[in-house]
């Protein structure tokens, strides 16, 4: 049985919801701020502190200093916080993943104490090195819960079994399972989750990292691609009189205005995300192409800059909005890629993500 713990909240209380930090704790800090958290306010943390991002180390002290201090701030564990466990079950698949991964909290835990890979013979003498002198954090760490359950919402890392007995659920279901949005579930309440980055359910819909909210299916899915997508945030959810918005924050920092109002008449919007990157050619314009979404079946205007074409077929070369936005003059919009003919791929301060025409900025 997973370890879940059950909260009775007070209604008349804020509730702040905050996924995947992913070692950015400027960006934490920030929202912080943004959404002027108090200790007034229910502070929940639905995992991945680390991983991705520069200070995963210091994110994990910063929070585990704040459940010491109140006992109204709520963390649960996930995937990105347990990679101490393939060291201790001596799973040398963790070493390649240390030599490729270089923001990782085992690597800074070995920087911190003036060490290196090198400097150990085996894994064994590895899994000695933590213990020894990361105990405490990794005690911590271990000892959060896989979920939290009050009387209106479930949050859980990545996702829960189609079972009515969810609290059986696998633990690395919990932890790990992708695109819990694409499944359904027999709790009677929200399921809010991390993981899997909102916007790879808007293949159809409005380019965005915002939370996406699925109250047929009773799930809210969080996590803004903080550290992994470019145009990624850290959201946090706020729950207060039963309603859902959110607030997020984000690295970007080419900030421009808009110079006259634009209303896009096209009305084409989507999203390319990973791994759906095969396309069929349709129809060829002078800056976008139709293409038919070879594993979606969903058509998506596709920035010519960004297929590529060889003997294997058509691709999209990484993710991309094919949202065409409407901007009004001296609106302020983030600057994602100016350097491509005739559009600009912009972020909104909504947080919508797509192209205008290059004149108007």
């Amino acid at each position: 049985m997973l370890n879940v713990r059950e909260l009775k909240l007070n209604p008349n209380r804020r509730v702040i919801i905050i996924s995947d930090i992913h070692a950015s704790l400027a960006l934490f800090t920030r929202l912080l701020e943004k959404v002027h958290y108090t200790p007034n306010d229910y502070l929940f943390i639905n995992g991945d502190l680390c991983e991705k991002g520069k200070n995963s180390l210091a994110v994990v002290r910063y929070v585990k200093k704040m459940t010491e201090q109140s006992d109204d701030v709520f963390v649960t564990k996930g995937n990105c916080d347990i990679l101490y466990r393939y060291v201790f079950e001596e799973n040398e698949a963790i070493l390649s993943y240390m030599k490729k991964q270089k923001h990782s909290i085992l690597n800074e835990m070995l920087e911190e104490k003036h060490q290196s890979l090198e400097d150990f013979s085996n894994i064994q003498q590895l899994a000695s090195f933590y213990k020894q002198h990361y105990k405490e954090e990794i005690e911590w760490l271990e000892s959060l819960p896989v979920a939290f359950e009050t009387e209106s919402f479930i949050m859980i890392h990545a996702g829960i079994e189609n079972r009515p007995d969810w609290q059986e659920t696998d633990e690395d279901c919990a932890l790990s399972v992708d695109s819990f949005l694409d499944k359904e579930h027999q709790a009677e309440k929200n399921v809010i989750v991390g993981h899997w980055p909102a916007v790879n359910y808007r293949f159809d819909n409005e380019c965005s990292n915002n939370p996406f909210i699925d109250s047929k299916k009773r799930i809210v899915a969080i996590d803004g691609g903080n550290q992994i997508k470019r145009d990624g945030q850290l959201n946090a959810l706020i729950i207060e009189n039963n309603e859902y918005t959110f607030q997020f924050v984000d690295e970007l920092t080419d900030e421009r205005k808009v110079k006259k109002d634009y209303t896009d008449l096209t009305h084409r919007v989507g999203t390319v995300t990973w791994p759906n990157y095969e396309m069929r050619i349709i129809q060829r314009e002078s800056a976008f192409t139709l293409c038919e979404n070879s594993k979606l079946g969903y058509k998506q205007w596709v920035k010519n800059e960004y297929l590529v074409e060889n003997d294997k077929g058509v691709y999209c070369k990484d993710d991309l909005s094919t949202t065409f936005l409407s901007v009004k003059e001296d609106e302020a919009v983030m600057v994602l890629d100016a350097n491509q003919p005739d559009y600009i791929l912009v972020k909104k301060s909504n947080g919508l993500v797509g192209w205008v025409p290059a004149g108007i900025i």
